[in-house]
């Protein structure tokens, strides 16, 4: 059985190139987009219609949803199917979302349910896992007290870019939307401030000009979410930068009688070290290699969701957890449905309480390691790559026709 995966260098790819060679599958990997980027439209097409004429797969397969591929598939009668890794994802957009070869799997529930009706019985949800890839060292000692991988997201934040050239009312109103989510984080301002009819299409019909995309709600896409994607994907991010700043500062000052906070990032820390000069501040480490070995030698490691995910589980969570780490994460909806507060991770719902907690694990051992042995039990034992791929095929083995 042979399947046509489309590569462009996702550091999720090789987890699930392993897993589907493991169920006995020959993986052709189309990988012309690792190494060249700007390919004509039409080299792109011809690769992918050549690879399926010449090869004839059981489906074709890519982390995330590429609009391009799907049509191929329809044309030549061969199923398609994605993995999305990221939230919200543009092309999801896209009228080639209804293709009837798809078979398109969303982590995010939200993000699902609002697009699930442009194609129904095509579209699943199916939450993210954890990569045997990335595994921790067998043996480490305790290097860091506590420790945050990721992005601070301010080297790629739309808002800032945009909220100049905004008129003074929209720009008002996102300021004070803003403001009011950071003070409400337990609800969802903007969504419900986007559903208003006049502030929201106000904001909408602003932001459309900045940020021309498949989600700017045109002719080009295909169902009403696409303007709220657009908005919340910036104010999301600029609230991602607040959250991030907010909360590992607070965490920082408030141990810094006890332990450190480290920040391994290839952002720029330049704010935060002014919030925080007692912060620890690393440069960026490589996924495969160097992130399971902070994670295991983390006595905390802390996730913090960026916004566009908004119920979903970050890929963060799952790795944390698969290299033996203990996590100390915020609230999302859909936690509970895998996970067992306190049994297998620590979850906050606000910074007060994240520095509470943080305070608390750093001073009970034996409840944080026993709690780290469980998540990492729990992870590897049901929620792994493998188990999620699949799960995919057994969806997709009762969809194929007899």
């Amino acid at each position: 059985m042979k399947i046509v995966i489309h590569r462009y260098n996702s550091i999720c790819e090789p987890g699930y190139i392993d897993a589907f060679r493991a169920l006995g599958m020959e993986v052709i990997e189309d990988d012309l987009e690792m190494t060249e980027k700007s390919i004509p439209a039409d080299v792109r097409i011809g690769t992918v219609a050549e690879m399926i004429l010449t090869h004839k797969p059981m489906f074709v397969f890519s982390i995330n949803f590429f609009p391009y591929i799907s049509d191929i598939c329809e044309h030549l009668h061969v199923m398609y199917v994605c993995v999305s890794v990221d939230c919200p994802v543009a092309e999801l957009m896209f009228p080639a979302i209804r293709n009837s070869c798809n078979r398109v799997f969303l982590f995010d529930r939200r993000q699902y349910e609002e697009v699930a009706a442009e194609n129904p019985g095509h579209i699943y949800h199916l939450p993210l896992g954890v990569n045997p890839l990335i595994s921790a060292p067998d043996t480490h000692e305790m290097l860091y007290d506590v420790s945050f991988i990721g992005s601070l997201y301010n080297e790629k934040n739309p808002y800032t870019d945009i909220a100049p050239a905004l008129p003074d009312k929209v720009r008002g109103m996102c300021d004070g939307l803003l403001a009011a989510q950071e003070l409400l984080p337990g609800l969802d301002v903007l969504e419900a401030v986007m559903e208003d009819g006049n502030t929201g299409a106000d904001i909408k019909s602003e932001f459309n000009k900045y940020l021309p995309s498949a989600l700017s709600g045109t002719e080009d896409t295909v169902c009403d979410m696409a303007a709220f994607w657009t908005v919340n994907g910036c104010l999301g991010v600029e609230l991602t930068v607040r959250d991030r700043l907010m909360l590992l500062s607070s965490l920082a000052e408030s141990i810094k009688d006890m332990g450190t906070v480290h920040l391994f990032t290839r952002s720029d820390t330049g704010m935060l070290k002014s919030l925080s000069p007692s912060m620890v501040c690393h440069g960026g480490v490589s996924t495969l290699t160097e992130m399971p070995a902070v994670f295991a030698s983390s006595r905390i490691n802390i996730n913090t969701t960026m916004r566009p995910i908004r119920s979903g589980l970050p890929q963060r969570i799952w790795d944390v957890l698969g290299c033996g780490g203990f996590l100390l994460t915020n609230a999302q909806a859909e936690i509970p449905e895998f996970l067992e507060p306190g049994r297998h991770l620590a979850v906050y719902e606000t910074v007060d309480e994240a520095c509470e907690l943080l305070r608390y694990y750093l001073t009970h051992e034996d409840e944080r390691t026993r709690i780290a042995a469980e998540g990492y039990a729990e992870v590897t034992g049901r929620h792994t790559i493998p188990a999620r791929v699949a799960s995919m095929i057994s969806m997709i083995m009762e969809d194929m026709p007899g």
